[in-house]
């Protein structure tokens, strides 16, 4: 069982885990329940930053329609969370990331979520979770609880380098206004 953390809490990953080369990202939810006219779509989402915080070019932006970057793959769309467990995941090799690459946001976003008037506040059971894919051994799960009324698109949780090590850190920051100023935040144009 891996380390369950609070919002705002870090810890050591690549410390901890001596060794540990590969790591997966499993982001999950659940939608409840909703009578309004569109299905929920819910994306997993990351962007790969440099030290200032800002994706160097679009490539860095990794989700359903650009699902690589280097030592980075995302597995696919889920567009209905139905199930149980990871609902998407993003698969990391932390040796081929980009040395340009500081930090890493992972992001689930609520697909047209102000054309849809949908919002996390109809969401429960969100979570990221990092696994090592060689043995499944769940290393770090964040659950982001109930706390995002307004907001269409949350940011998670962050692997960052730091003294040659990876660590994570659980943010769990909502964010309002659409996946194109999210998108525009981190440096990226979404139009």
């Amino acid at each position: 069982m891996g380390v369950s953390l609070s919002k705002g809490q870090k810890v050591d990953l690549t410390k901890t885990n001596p060794g540990l080369s590969k790591v997966v990202a499993g982001l999950g939810w659940d939608v409840n329940k909703y009578d309004g006219q569109a299905d929920f779509d819910l994306d997993a989402m990351i962007f790969l930053l440099d030290d200032s915080g800002k994706c160097k070019t679009e490539k860095d932006f990794v989700f359903y329609g650009n699902k690589t970057a280097t030592g980075v793959e995302h597995t696919g769309d889920n567009k209905t969370g139905e199930g149980e467990g990871d609902d998407e995941q993003i698969k990391i090799d932390l040796t081929a990331v980009d040395a340009a690459v500081s930090k890493i946001d992972f992001v689930i976003n609520i697909h047209e979520a102000k054309e849809r008037s949908q919002n996390f506040g109809q969401v429960s059971n969100a979570f990221i979770r990092i696994f090592n894919p060689d043995t499944d051994e769940e290393l770090i799960r964040y659950d982001l609880g109930e706390d995002y009324s307004t907001e269409g698109a949350v940011v998670c949780g962050q692997l960052y380098r730091n003294s040659g090590e990876w660590k994570f850190n659980a943010i769990g920051s909502g964010f309002n206004d659409g996946l194109p100023a999210l998108c525009a935040n981190y440096g990226i144009d979404a139009n």
